[in-house]
């Protein structure tokens, strides 16, 4: 019985108000009082059923709810014969519930897109080589499927055969559409535009980027921030003690319809619904742009912070360096290419892949006793000789011999930008190369809009050698940069930046920089960095591209006014309801729940004003 009340409480809610609607015209019109009673009785009873079964519900959690006090309220009202406050009030709370459902659906809009274009069917290749087209959930990882124009990704996967353009903005944000040939990386949910391409699945069904989007995106907005909690907090005592305060009025009065109006005056509906629609508003708009905020404590922490620290490389930089100069320190400059090839080979780090390039073909010899040096490089045998590949600090370490020619090239290598990459061979200095790279399009545009947002302290933090931060941090009009730091040494920064009573946000992309997102107040990591600092961020940027950050910072202090807000609204409301029942006449039952009701719908249409917040 309680389902089927529930299920058709919109139902009641009209039947209600046609019966007030006929109570009054009986009354206007035939002056016929007989109907004018009864319609308002049969209003009255049909309007509380809903209510009262809710607070039932609610008082056997030992909770005392808004549907309580309405309820107390309503029957009180009816038993004094009052059959127009007790309809009307029950009709206008339950039309208020069903607005407030309404315009409350409209914030979760954006999960709901997203959820709308999870991918359901993808074409995949059978044992007898032929496409058959099965459900997203029967692809497993290894399959090749065939995605064809206009179809959606069904996977993350790489392309094994064929070009084309896909929309990624599902992903990204960004509405330029990227271009995908052999080995490239493609992500579910993402629309080809134009063109036919196989692809391999590399992560399927939550696994992939798309389903960790829409994971991430619930579980920020169903999670709850600091005021948030406090208001939990505030409503459970606050609603019973309103109950005390009408109590206490009738006892000292004797005016049951007194007491009645503070019960229905004094709930907190907008207090408790302003806050949560700010922050699941802010994280819809954040996700339609490629910004994924994990949760309303996130964006409590960002919109106070006025300290933003970057990594370098990969953040401020585009990531991709390139060899810019060499010199040669060796009579035989081949050998010595071969071996430094030969233990860069070993290694995945962004200046190995620059130096790689850079030589290209060339013979390779077996490398043996390979030891990595945390933030230093690496050292290995070759045809019995020892040979250090890394920065200054492994030199020295390895009590390289510098020429005076050597020293003169390594300060004017780092004065010109480069990072450093030497090769030694059994002690003595053989090959010097210099890797430059390329600051980010429109980075200083974009740290400038971070300045005029109040984020006055941007720092700079690189493994790189002083000199090239430095030129890097001049470009950009940086507040401070410090180069030579391992990991660590980033870590134990931030840390002293916290313990001075900083609010820190750290923006990285390697795992190198995973001990930082972690530590930092709030973490953002760019979408194209490991899943380890994915994870341990707060803030991800899923088009690894620092120009959404302006966009979040203004977004989340846009959250933050529009919490505060909603609270001061909510709060004055009552305090003026209140004021008004003690020194107005003209404050009654219905007034009062029009005006609470009210109340509510403009805390939540002031929330969803940001699902359309644009960066001005």
């Amino acid at each position: 019985m309680q389902r089927y009340i529930f299920k058709n409480k919109n139902k009641i809610m009209l039947l209600s108000g046609i019966l007030i609607a006929t109570a009054f015209l009986s009354k206007w019109t035939v002056s016929n009082m007989l109907i004018f009673k009864w319609a308002l009785i049969i209003a009255s009873i049909l309007g509380t059923i809903p209510i009262a079964l809710q607070a039932y519900q609610a008082l056997r959690v030992k909770v005392v709810s808004i549907d309580v006090l309405v309820t107390i309220a309503v029957v009180g009202a009816f038993l004094i014969q009052n059959y127009e406050e007790s309809a009307i009030v029950t009709f206008l709370f339950l039309f208020g519930a069903y607005l407030e459902l309404r315009t409350l659906n409209q914030t979760r809009s954006a999960i709901k897109e997203l959820t709308e274009m999870a991918p359901e069917r993808a074409e995949k290749q059978m044992e007898d080589g032929k496409f058959k087209e099965v459900d997203v959930f029967e692809v497993d990882e290894g399959d090749i499927l065939l995605v064809k124009t206009g179809a959606k990704v069904p996977v993350d996967g790489t392309v094994l055969i064929g070009e084309g353009h896909i929309n990624e903005a599902s992903i990204t944000g960004e509405s330029v559409p990227a271009q995908k040939e052999k080995d490239s990386k493609v992500f579910a949910g993402t629309i080809l535009e134009n063109g036919t391409l196989q692809i391999l699945a590399d992560r399927v069904g939550e696994d992939t980027t798309f389903g960790k989007i829409i994971e991430l995106v619930e579980e920020a907005q169903d999670s709850k921030s600091e005021a948030e909690r406090f208001i939990d907090r505030f409503s459970k005592y606050y609603t019973p003690a309103v109950l005390v305060l009408a109590f206490i009025v009738w006892l000292f009065s004797r005016d049951i319809e007194l007491a009645i109006t503070i019960l229905v005056l004094g709930c907190p509906g907008a207090l408790v619904i302003g806050v949560p629609v700010s922050n699941v508003a802010g994280i819809g708009n954040g996700a339609r742009q490629g910004i994924l905020l994990k949760g309303s404590e996130v964006i409590h922490d960002f919109s106070r912070s006025y300290t933003m620290i970057f990594d370098k490389t990969g953040t401020l930089t585009a990531g991709n360096p390139t060899v810019s100069e060499t010199k040669y320190y060796s009579d035989d400059s081949k050998k010595a290419l071969s071996y430094l090839a030969s233990v860069e080979n070993e290694s995945d780090h962004p200046l190995a892949k620059a130096v790689l390039e850079e030589i290209g073909e060339i013979k390779l010899s077996t490398v043996e006793n390979t030891e990595v040096v945390k933030g230093g490089g690496i050292i290995a045998n070759i045809d019995g000789h020892r040979v250090a590949v890394g920065n200054v600090a492994l030199m020295e370490r390895e009590n390289v011999i510098f020429n005076e020619q050597a020293k003169t090239d390594i300060k004017d290598f780092e004065k010109r930008g480069n990072s450093l990459v030497l090769t030694s061979i059994d002690g003595k200095i053989s090959i010097l190369m210099g890797v430059r790279d390329q600051i980010r399009k429109g980075a200083k545009e974009d740290l400038e809009k971070l300045r005029k947002l109040g984020m006055k302290n941007l720092i700079m933090l690189s493994g790189d050698n002083q000199g090239t931060v430095d030129l890097v941090s001049k470009e950009l009009g940086l507040s401070a940069a410090y180069g030579n730091m391992l990991p660590e040494d980033k870590a134990e920064y931030v840390r002293k930046l916290k313990d001075e009573g900083k609010i820190v946000a750290f923006v990285g992309d390697g795992i190198n920089d995973s001990p930082s997102l972690a530590l930092a107040d709030i973490g953002i990591a760019m979408g194209n960095g490991t899943d380890v600092a994915i994870e341990t961020s707060d803030i991800v940027l899923m088009n690894s591209d620092i120009s959404r950050l302006p966009h979040a910072v203004g977004l989340t202090k846009a959250t933050a006014r529009n919490m505060i807000q909603n609270i001061i609204i909510a709060v004055g409301v009552v305090l003026l309801l209140l004021s008004a029942v003690f020194f107005s006449n003209w404050m009654n039952m219905s007034i009062g729940m029009l005006v609470h009701e009210g109340s509510i719908l403009v805390v939540i249409l002031n929330g969803i004003r940001l699902l359309g917040y644009k960066l001005k």
